[in-house]
């Protein structure tokens, strides 16, 4: 199937173009389409965050069209920085500003109560407005300085997941305690909670198409 991914996020894009190719869709940008619409998040939660992306993109393409809304929830901070992840320091996408305001509200966080999990909500709509939306998360913990690595972007260098994948689908304990950041993508998308998410759309997408 030919899909759009709606996002202007070049690093979602890669996991959902890497992650949807494999289920052997067919992926397409908005960018590459010309679309240069960034809807308005609104919504209080992921998964109405992701309809709202969904939804405008979808009526610009005309295509089937795949909208991911994610952020971190750390339980110190009471689930924060959440639907506001992308933008925590006070506007959008600032990587590095954000993580440094999430480092300096965990200073004081002793090891054992650093607790956080990665949540995202993919929607999947057709044309005629019928859409999908499935969860996913990853649990883990926040590092004490950014764990840098080749892969990963947002707060993936702060990010320690409790598993790290084998091989694409298998999992096992993240002994090493590395990053999102120093997984491999085949490591990060079998455990994450972007690559759970997708893995649920994978199982349920038969069945909301009819097949």
């Amino acid at each position: 199937m030919k899909i759009c991914a709606a996002t202007g996020n070049a690093g979602k894009l890669r996991e959902l173009r890497r992650i949807l190719e494999a289920q052997g869709h067919e992926v397409v940008s908005q960018k590459e389409l010309g679309i240069t619409i960034e809807p308005e998040e609104t919504g209080t939660t992921f998964a109405e965050n992701a309809l709202i992306k969904a939804e405008t993109i979808c009526k610009a393409s005309g295509l089937p069209t795949i909208a991911d809304d994610s952020g971190l929830c750390v339980d110190a901070l009471d689930g924060a920085p959440g639907v506001y992840s992308a933008r925590y320091c006070g506007h959008h996408g600032d990587d590095e500003a954000n993580n440094d305001k999430l480092l300096a509200a965990m200073q004081a966080v002793p090891a054992g109560q650093r607790g956080a999990k990665f949540v995202s909500a993919v929607c999947f709509i057709l044309p005629d407005g019928r859409h999908l939306t499935c969860m996913g998360e990853c649990p883990g913990s926040i590092a004490f300085t950014r764990l840098c690595g080749d892969y990963g972007f947002g707060y993936d260098p702060l990010f320690i997941p409790a598993d790290c994948g084998v091989g694409k689908t298998d999992k096992r304990p993240n002994t090493e305690k590395r990053s999102y950041a120093q997984l491999t993508p085949d490591e990060k998308d079998a455990i994450s909670h972007r690559g759970n998410a997708l893995a649920e759309l994978e199982k349920q997408l038969p069945g909301f198409l009819g097949e």
